[in-house]
């Protein structure tokens, strides 16, 4: 398994900081979707099952969790990795009981993103 082999969804509605980070992963091999809100990206799913989505914890309209809670209900083999400006406190735990398989806080290291992506792939495809 190759990183040009996964199917990466990101979905932040900052749209500067989702874009950055679509072009760093797109730099080691990855190519991502992008939707900047969380009915994008639940459309985006139906119409293309991602092995990963990289979800924002806080946005307008549905908010990650809920879009979180659809996708385990429609896509349970689908990974998500949450992400928040904010420590992880009770949404982070919220996040790993509704079954994200982890979550981050923002600024993150694109090294830790893509490794943690590595082993959301796998558990994605096992």
């Amino acid at each position: 398994m190759t990183v040009n082999d996964w199917d990466i969804l990101l979905v932040d509605d900052e749209e500067e900081f989702v874009q950055t980070l679509a072009e760093r992963l797109n730099l080691r091999g990855l190519a991502c979707r992008v939707a900047f809100d969380g009915e994008s990206g639940l459309q985006m799913i139906e119409e293309r099952v991602p092995d990963v989505v990289v979800l924002d914890m806080f946005m307008p309209g549905i908010n990650g969790l809920d879009v979180l809670k659809l996708i385990r209900t429609r896509h349970p083999s689908v990974q998500v990795i949450l992400l928040t400006g904010h420590e992880v406190d009770q949404d982070g735990m919220n996040a790993a009981k509704l079954g994200a398989f982890d979550s981050m806080t923002k600024p993150l290291s694109i090294d830790e993103l893509t490794a943690r992506m590595s082993e959301a792939v796998k558990a994605a495809r096992s």
